[in-house]
């Protein structure tokens, strides 16, 4: 059957995959013979914002896709999150479609306008643009929010999510992480509720180490909610009254988390980069603007570390192991910005 064009490319976090997402499936496998889905947000930990691991999303969609009986024409594809570097995006998001359609294809993008978080259907001039508009007012978020409650309600969810994902809903909500979920929500609603009667939204200042030696970062696992038990940098919030600089901030809390034997004006020494990162949602707790310092010791023994205060432990990892879905916020990220990555 001759379709209008070779290829359509949707992308989404799908988290999860609802039934406007599956409508939306449907429309491209009208149009094409194939439709590359495009799941966002690959290896990130699990968290309120971004619950399910990329393996269940895709598993979520190829069986929405045989529900709907679209699965021959649909591929899954996975790409991470690159908040600070859109080109870069959008260069991995063309490599994922040149694997697996022909230069002179005729390709087109699907999606629907609906606000300043659908910028990216504008990033790819090459590719006709399908604007589905609105087709209802159901957005993954409102799932998550009825879903994610000691009390929860799945009767509503039976109406606004494929068969299978339902099945999967059901099931996922017995599991440890759909409680670790639930704490962290809870966690985040207690600490905003403090600052509910401000006259402004806060937006708060921290302050980062990041140290690495010899092919190393220093890391620390968190302690406490949000992100109990990810990999973090040492730092934290500025002191407003006894902290004279965001450097002294970095410093002060990576000696107190990990008790680095290094002298600290050594480790002032070997600072070789500050950048700031200040992402609109980088942390779930509200506006946090971050100032990282890039922290460089001569190859050689690694230091001793111990993790204390925040830290349940400190740990001298190998970049090349280091998990980006076992990483808090936008560490991971943060870390291969300074790396040229």
């Amino acid at each position: 059957m001759q379709t209008k064009y070779d290829a359509v490319v949707y992308i989404g976090r799908f988290q999860p995959i609802h039934n406007i997402h599956l409508e939306i499936i449907k429309k491209a496998a009208a149009l094409a013979g194939k439709v590359i889905v495009i799941v966002g947000s690959d290896k990130q930990p699990r968290t309120y914002k971004n619950p399910f691991t990329s393996e269940e999303r895709a598993l979520m969609i190829v069986n929405a896709c045989k529900d709907a009986g679209v699965e021959q024409s649909v591929t899954v594809d996975f790409i991470h999150d690159s908040i600070y570097n859109d080109q870069a995006w959008a260069v991995r998001i063309q490599a994922i479609v040149a694997e697996q359609v022909h230069p002179e294809s005729k390709t087109a993008i699907i999606g629907h306008k609906k606000d300043g978080s659908s910028f990216y259907l504008d990033m790819f001039p090459q590719w006709q643009l399908e604007d589905v508009g609105q087709i209802e007012m159901l957005n993954a978020g409102n799932i998550r929010e009825l879903f994610f409650k000691r009390d929860g309600n799945l009767n509503f969810l039976k109406s606004v999510v494929p068969p299978s994902t339902f099945a999967f809903l059901e099931n996922f909500q017995h599991g440890e992480a759909f409680q670790q979920i639930i704490r962290e929500r809870e966690f985040i609603a207690g600490y905003q509720q403090q600052f509910q009667h401000t006259p402004y939204p806060p937006v708060f200042v921290t302050a980062d180490a990041i140290v690495i030696q010899s092919g190393h970062v220093l890391m620390i696992k968190r302690r406490a909610e949000p992100g109990k038990g990810l990999w973090a940098f040492p730092g934290g919030f500025l002191d407003a009254e006894n902290d004279k600089s965001v450097k002294d901030c970095a410093i002060r809390k990576l000696k107190a988390e990990t008790h680095i034997k290094v002298p600290v004006p050594a480790l002032y020494g070997h600072i070789e980069d500050s950048r700031v990162f200040d992402a609109v949602n980088r942390s779930a707790r509200g506006r946090t603007i971050t100032h990282a310092f890039k922290i460089v010791l001569p190859d050689g023994e690694l230091p001793k570390i111990k993790g204390q205060d925040h830290a349940e432990k400190a740990k001298w990892i190998p970049i090349a192991e280091l998990d980006p879905a076992q990483c808090f916020e936008d560490h991971y990220e943060i870390l291969q910005n300074f790396l040229g990555n």
